[in-house]
C-alpha cells in the first residue's frame, strides 16, 4: 500500500539538448508495488518540450494542467487539461508547452518503459 502527495515528491530537473524545461516525478512504480507499470508526472514549463522520440512500448498521457501540442505520428493536436493520449508503439511523438502557458501531464509506462528509456 502507499499513499502520497505530487507535492510531496521529489522531481528531476532533466537536462538534455533535445528537450527544455522538464521535471519528471515517478510517482508510482514497482518501488510503491505496482509491479508492472511506472506512473510519472512530467512537468513542462511555458516553452519546454519533450524530445522527439518513438520506443518499442505504447504509453497513455493525461493532461491534469495548462496548454500544449501533442506531435504523433506526423499529426498535430492541441491538448489541454483534460485531454487523453494513447501513443503506441514505434509512433513518433513529442509533446510542447507551446501555447502560452506551462504544462503538466501523467504518463502510465511498461516497467520495460521506464527502464528503456531514461530520459536524463
Amino acid at each position: 500500500m502507499f499513499v502520497s502527495h505530487i507535492k510531496e515528491i521529489e522531481g528531476i530537473k532533466i537536462k538534455d539538448n533535445s528537450m527544455k524545461g522538464v521535471i519528471k516525478k515517478v510517482l508510482i512504480s514497482p518501488e510503491e508495488g505496482w509491479k508492472d507499470y511506472v506512473m510519472r508526472l512530467f512537468s513542462l514549463e511555458e516553452g519546454g518540450y519533450t524530445p522527439k522520440h518513438s520506443h518499442p512500448w505504447e504509453h497513455i498521457n493525461i493532461v491534469l494542467e495548462g496548454k500544449g501540442t501533442l506531435f504523433l505520428d506526423g499529426k498535430k493536436f492541441n491538448i489541454e487539461k483534460g485531454s487523453v493520449a494513447f501513443i503506441p508503439e514505434n509512433k513518433e511523438h513529442q509533446y510542447r508547452a507551446d501555447r502560452g502557458e506551462s504544462l503538466e501531464f501523467i504518463c502510465i509506462v511498461p516497467l520495460k518503459g521506464e527502464k528503456g528509456y531514461q530520459l536524463k
